[in-house]
């Protein structure tokens, strides 16, 4: 599990006000938020709001692996899909980009979120963006307080700036963001792009039967 040991106390501070701040967005957009100084103290939430024996989709998120979220899920004994798994054949991993939205509970993080409490995010393949809009069951996304930006267009330059590019040479894409980062602000095309689905989540999708969405802020910088 990732934790900061060396952030500045001023540093916490300031996430800790900037997060109370943005509760209140959260809340009127329809989420259930919550903040978390720590990514030990994330990853205790996180298991507070997944029922015991709970199936957890999780699509591919640094974030939530850095927080040790699927080794303490195993643990407690859920069943976790997720296409990652780098012992499954292609064809186990597509089935299992449609399996995360099926499970009881969607767990994944978000490459940026604005001040004002919107969710912005850019998929490849475009099976994250798709869970976040419908997906069976309750949803969880745990984002660390270094991606909030000050609005849309600056969350949209975050992705394509400094989520990217890490993202790109992490999967070996043959992408000009992974040389040299982000050139071109519509996106580049071609086989290898990983700039193909973008989902502005202005409000937490309709959701029957009671069903919620919760963000859980973190402070200390996760995932990118």
């Amino acid at each position: 599990m990732k934790t900061d040991t060396t952030m500045n106390e001023a540093v916490r501070d300031n996430y800790r006000h900037l997060a109370a701040s943005m509760e209140k967005h959260l809340v009127r957009r329809g989420h259930v938020p919550f903040y978390a100084a720590t990514a030990s103290e994330a990853l205790e939430k996180v298991l507070t709001l997944i029922p015991a024996g709970a199936s957890v989709g999780i699509p591919g998120s640094v974030t939530i692996r850095e927080i040790g979220a699927v080794e303490a899920l195993r643990g407690r004994g859920h069943k976790v899909v997720q296409h990652w798994d780098p012992k499954a054949t292609a064809a186990e991993k597509l089935e299992a980009r449609f399996e995360e939205a099926q499970c009881d509970v969607f767990l994944a993080s978000s490459n940026a979120i604005t001040k004002d409490g919107v969710l912005v995010n850019i998929d490849g393949s475009g099976n994250r963006v798709a869970a976040m809009c419908w997906s069976r069951g309750d949803r969880i996304y745990v984002v660390g307080m270094n991606k909030v930006c000050p609005d849309v267009a600056s969350a949209l330059a975050r992705v394509r700036d400094r989520a990217a590019p890490p993202n790109a040479l992490r999967l070996k894409s043959k992408t000009p963001c992974a040389i040299m980062g982000c050139h071109d602000e519509k996106g580049c095309l071609g086989p290898d792009s990983l700039c193909r689905a973008v989902l502005i989540m202005e409000q937490a999708p309709t959701m029957p039967d009671g069903r919620k969405s919760y963000v859980v802020l973190v402070g200390e910088e996760l995932g990118y």
